[in-house]
């Protein structure tokens, strides 16, 4: 029997001066801070590629796109997106869904919900739910220090 499969996934990055903001698959430019990673930093887009990874029984982020490998520095999400679907599909699979939510101050989501999940959905090649939420101050990310993203999704 084929039984549909579930994985999750969790990304935090640093929010730091002199980068840009790359969030859900989207550039911020009136964005302040942008996110410290070895690729753009893309928690959103990050998050998802690990819970479709995980659902689909292929490893995670640093298994294929790990940080000490140069090729990935500055690597868009949305690309880390497409080549996990490509995975996926080669391995005989395909991703139902994927649900993700942003979690931080910054940046606001309501203003680009739309676009951000149409991005993130062709990417994926799947339906994509995104939601955001702030710790009501608490923690790093209520400190504004950085932003953190967690993600389900649905393998088949």
């Amino acid at each position: 029997m084929n039984a549909p499969r579930v994985g999750i996934g969790t990304d935090v990055h640093q929010l730091v001066e002199g980068r840009p903001l790359w969030v859900a698959g989207l550039h911020w430019p009136d964005a302040p801070r942008g996110l410290e990673g070895h690729s753009d930093g893309d928690c959103v887009a990050h998050a998802m590629v690990d819970a479709v990874l995980s659902a689909a029984g292929l490893g995670d982020i640093g298994t294929h796109f790990g940080t000490a490998d140069p090729e990935y520095a500055g690597t868009s999400g949305v690309d880390f997106l497409r080549a996990t679907a490509q995975m996926v599909r080669d391995a005989g699979l395909t991703i139902g869904n994927v649900s993700v939510q942003l979690i931080g101050n910054e940046p606001r989501l309501s203003k680009r919900r739309d676009e951000a999940t149409a991005v993130l959905a062709e990417a994926i090649g799947a339906p994509v739910s995104l939601s955001g939420t702030t710790t009501d101050g608490l923690g790093l990310t209520g400190r504004g220090e950085g932003i953190a993203a967690i993600a389900v999704a649905l393998v088949h």
